[in-house]
């Protein structure tokens, strides 16, 4: 009788960290950054209005762009991303809407939350399983992700904004995150 060894390909890493890392805190005062990609406009229209409403509430925010991220391009990616989380004290990257585009938020997600800021990704429904996969895969099981429907490229900027703007309390209480202090007395 041959006996063979049989590999669990869903256990989990031994250096895996199950913490979604620090929350956001009070966001006054705060930078901010948004990661952003080449192709979901709808991404950009969300982080736009979200933008908006963090600068009424007193942060400060910039944006990243991921492009090409192979060979020597995303070499010089690799490094602008860490320069760019050095300026910033908290990161919300998207969008995980496709295969590889849930791999790089992921990723960059991952990158973030090791620099020891806050950080949550921003996926939508259909890559939510993805994202967290991929996130217990990269040793950060416990990374924040926020799910917004999917299709969301597909639809017209103002039913994109109404859903921009019904998921942005919800995106902050997962990210751990109030506009304001409250007074005491509240």
């Amino acid at each position: 009788m041959t006996i063979g060894k049989v590999l669990d390909p869903t256990a989990t890493r031994d250096d895996d960290v199950a913490s979604p890392g620090p929350d956001a805190g009070v966001l006054a005062g705060k930078k901010i950054g948004f990661r952003l990609d080449q192709i979901w406009r709808a991404w950009d229209w969300i982080s736009e209005d979200w933008a908006a409403r963090l600068e009424e509430a007193g942060a400060e925010v910039s944006y990243w762009r991921s492009c090409g991220r192979s060979g020597e391009e995303g070499e010089r990616m690799a490094a602008e991303l860490k320069e760019w989380l050095g300026t910033i004290d908290m990161a919300i990257v998207g969008l995980a809407n496709c295969g590889s585009c849930t791999g790089w938020t992921v990723r960059d997600a991952i990158t973030s939350v090791n620099t020891g800021i806050p950080t949550i990704a921003i996926a939508t429904k259909n890559f939510e399983d993805f994202a967290h996969e991929i996130a217990a895969r990269g040793g950060r099981s416990g990374l924040r992700v926020h799910v917004l429907p999917y299709p969301l490229n597909e639809q017209e900027r103002d039913d994109v904004k109404a859903i921009g703007e019904a998921h942005f309390d919800a995106m902050l209480e997962d990210f751990g995150a109030v506009l304001e202090m409250r007074d005491a007395a509240e």
